[in-house]
């Protein structure tokens, strides 16, 4: 008893509103996270970009567009692949604060949009995804903690004394009498930041030795990998494929899609040529 009491006040406690009040002006943490997480990713951005000689201003428009590009990309695919939820309210579709972003769905439009700002300024795509590639998940690991504001997308029951607090009227009906849970969102941001610090790290030591977008591989398939078992804790229902979860199946699209890019780059033009 004295150690199950230990354990719950080891455990991460939750917020207790997701909001914060500035008189009239009413402002969700969860909005605030992304916010940030994107105003840091772009000053990261506009660093490594001095640094290889790229116009800082190009990456501020990148960070723009690849900002509102992701945005929709991510609520159309968390739509998509739970349209049974929307089913007869589809002005719910519109509600992102109050949560529902598919990151695979950010990765894809932001991407795209990013590549069409570099290719505008005369910038190599390479290049582009390359100084871009430890800012993305830096973003994402400060904008994971929204989860942690609307206590959604955490994962499934756990007496480590890490466990996360969620109040009742959040917890899965299968799970109602479970107090604490998996923080996965805790797991995917420090995961993220690890990340960010391995392609840095990579992008120093390695130096002219990597092909150009190598950087921005990594990123996809190490972000794919972490997904994958975070994926594997999460309680939250969601859409399955041959038993497996879509987000597990987009995971794996990743992982194997950034290995293959990396194989088949190797026999490329060097680094810098792009």
């Amino acid at each position: 008893m004295i150690t199950a009491f230990a354990l719950h006040l080891a455990a991460i406690p939750s917020p207790s509103s997701g909001t914060l009040e500035l008189g009239p002006l009413r402002l969700t943490a969860y909005g605030l996270m992304i916010a940030l997480g994107v105003g840091s990713a772009v000053e990261i951005a506009r660093r490594r970009a001095a640094a290889v000689g790229v116009d800082p201003d190009v990456m501020s428009k990148v960070g723009l567009w690849s900002a509102l590009a992701g945005l929709l990309g991510a609520r159309a695919y968390h739509v998509l692949t739970d349209v049974d939820r929307f089913k007869g309210s589809w002005g719910d579709v519109v509600k992102i604060w109050e949560g529902g972003l598919g990151i695979p769905g950010a990765i894809l439009a932001g991407t795209f949009a990013g590549l069409w700002v570099v290719r505008r300024n005369g910038i190599g795509d390479g290049v582009g995804l390359d100084i871009a590639a430890p800012a993305i998940p830096v973003a994402q690991a400060i904008g994971r903690w929204g989860n942690w504001f609307n206590q959604e997308l955490f994962g499934r029951p756990t007496g480590l004394p890490w466990g996360l607090r969620i109040d009742a009227q959040h917890r899965p009906e299968r799970f109602a009498d479970a107090a604490t849970f998996h923080p996965t969102f805790l797991y995917e941001s420090l995961w993220n930041l690890g990340l960010a610090g391995l392609i840095v790290l990579l992008g120093r030591r390695a130096g002219g030795r990597l092909r150009t977008g190598a950087l921005f591989a990594v990123y996809v398939g190490g972000y794919g990998v972490g997904r994958l078992w975070v994926e594997a804790l999460r309680s939250d229902p969601a859409t399955t494929i041959a038993g497996l979860r879509v987000n597990t199946w987009m995971s794996i699209v990743l992982i194997v899609g950034a290995g293959g890019w990396l194989v088949l780059r190797g026999q490329g033009a060097p680094r810098g040529t792009d």
